[in-house]
C-alpha cells in the first residue's frame, strides 16, 4: 500500500487536523524523513499553507484543534501542538488553555518540540536592560512612541500584555495598544517583573 493510500485509510480521507475532505497531500512531520505513515499527516490546502506560511495564520481555523490535538496518531498530536504553539506566540488567547491539556507521551512531545526550540534557538529578542523576553509576557514602555497609521502615541509607562516575538527580526515585538495591533521596537521596552 503507497503511502498516500495508508494516510488516506488512517484519516478517513479527511484533513487530519480540520476534518476537510477536499485537496488533501501528505505533509511530512519534520524533522521525521516522511518514509512511513508515523512520520506523516494527511492535511489539506488550507492547513498546509497556513503551517507553511504562518504569518498568514487564521486563527478561527484553527478552533478544530479542539478535537484534533486528542488524535491518537504521534504526527497529527505533533502537528496539533505545534499549530497552537504558534497560534499562542501570535497572541491567540484561547490556545494556551488547550496546549496546557493537550497529552502527549514524552517522545512525542520532544518531537514536537524540536524545531520549535531550533527556532527559538536562534534569535533571542532582548529588552532595553538585555533581559530574554518570552513569548506572553509583560513589558512596560519606557518613551512615548508615536504609533504610525493609527493616529495616537502610546505614552511612556504604558503596559503592553501578552506580547508575541517576531521570529525573523530579534528587534521587533507585536503587541496590542489600545486594541491595536502594533510593532515595538525591544529597545523601546522594559520586561515587566
Amino acid at each position: 500500500m503507497s503511502l498516500e493510500k495508508e494516510l488516506k485509510a488512517r484519516s478517513h480521507s479527511a484533513c487530519e487536523l480540520c476534518g476537510a475532505t477536499e485537496n488533501l497531500a501528505v505533509h511530512t512531520v519534520e524533522p521525521k524523513s516522511g518514509e512511513n505513515a508515523y512520520d506523516c499527516v494527511m492535511i489539506c490546502n488550507t492547513c498546509e499553507s497556513q503551517i507553511t506560511n504562518p504569518e498568514t495564520m487564521d486563527t478561527n481555523h484553527w478552533r478544530c484543534l479542539n478535537d484534533s490535538m486528542w488524535n491518537t496518531e504521534p504526527a497529527v498530536q505533533v502537528m496539533a501542538w505545534r499549530v497552537l504553539h504558534q497560534l499562542t506566540e501570535n497572541g491567540a488567547d484561547w490556545t494556551q488553555p488547550l496546549l496546557d491539556m493537550i497529552y502527549m507521551e514524552e517522545e512525542t512531545l520532544s518531537w514536537a518540540k524540536e524545531l520549535v526550540e531550533a527556532k527559538a534557538d536562534a534569535i533571542v529578542h532582548l529588552d532595553s536592560n538585555g533581559v530574554v523576553l518570552e513569548p506572553g509576557d509583560t513589558v512596560v514602555l519606557i518613551q512615548d512612541l508615536n504609533v504610525k497609521g493609527a493616529n495616537f502615541t502610546a505614552k511612556r509607562g504604558t503596559s503592553v500584555r501578552r506580547i508575541s516575538l517576531n521570529r525573523e527580526n530579534a528587534a521587533h515585538i507585536e503587541g496590542k495598544i489600545n486594541g491595536q495591533s502594533i510593532v515595538i521596537l525591544t529597545k523601546y521596552v522594559k520586561k515587566s517583573k
